[in-house]
């Protein structure tokens, strides 16, 4: 039972924020989705993207695309609208870091995104569209990538530096995990 000075819990976001520092994935395999961003070549980012959009697709083509596994844990939908949305924000950061001389990045808070955008509630034919839509924009600016530019820099307000490739792994990680989190099966 809550305490009355509790604030109310908001039923369509019970899961509890994610508030870890996942750069670590730059430096170790992921033991949980088997990630290993030193096997990512940043001239590799670009293709691979394209696959796990289109595993996406099947994934949201699924019944019960909609439907939480257990308690607390998003649906394949809010993953999938996730990932979608981490391929908009990293597509404008990856701008900027080509554009200028090391950018700082606002904070981008993915929880808050997760209940203002009720991702529980979108349809997954048109977040399947629009995840591989911003998949396949971020890619060919990925696929614009040459030479020098590769070491480039863009930082966090949270302290954490990025070179475009390790960006580009940082990146990678994240739709490889979350594709992992909801059974798909393509491999990182």
């Amino acid at each position: 039972m809550a305490a009355d000075d509790d604030p109310p819990t908001d039923p369509r976001n019970d899961v509890v924020p994610d508030t870890k520092d996942w750069t670590w994935v730059l430096g170790e395999q992921c033991p949980e989705c088997g990630f290993d961003a030193t096997g990512v070549p940043g001239p590799e980012v670009a293709d691979r993207a394209r696959r796990n959009a289109a595993a996406w697709r099947l994934v949201l083509a699924r019944p019960g695309a909609r439907d939480r596994p257990a308690a607390g844990v998003w649906s394949p939908l809010e993953y999938a609208c996730h990932v979608r949305d981490v391929h908009r924000i990293f597509g404008e950061r990856l701008a900027r870091m080509l554009a200028e001389d090391d950018p700082l990045f606002a904070n981008w808070d993915q929880d808050e995104t997760a209940v203002r955008d009720r991702y529980g509630e979108q349809d997954p034919a048109t977040v399947a569209d629009e995840l591989a839509g911003a998949a396949g924009v971020l890619a060919d600016r990925f696929d614009t990538v040459a030479g020098d530019a590769w070491t480039r820099t863009g930082r966090r307000t949270d302290g954490a530096r990025f070179t475009v490739e390790t960006f580009g792994q940082y990146y990678a990680h994240d739709w490889v995990h979350h594709l992992h989190d909801v059974g798909g099966d393509v491999r990182p």
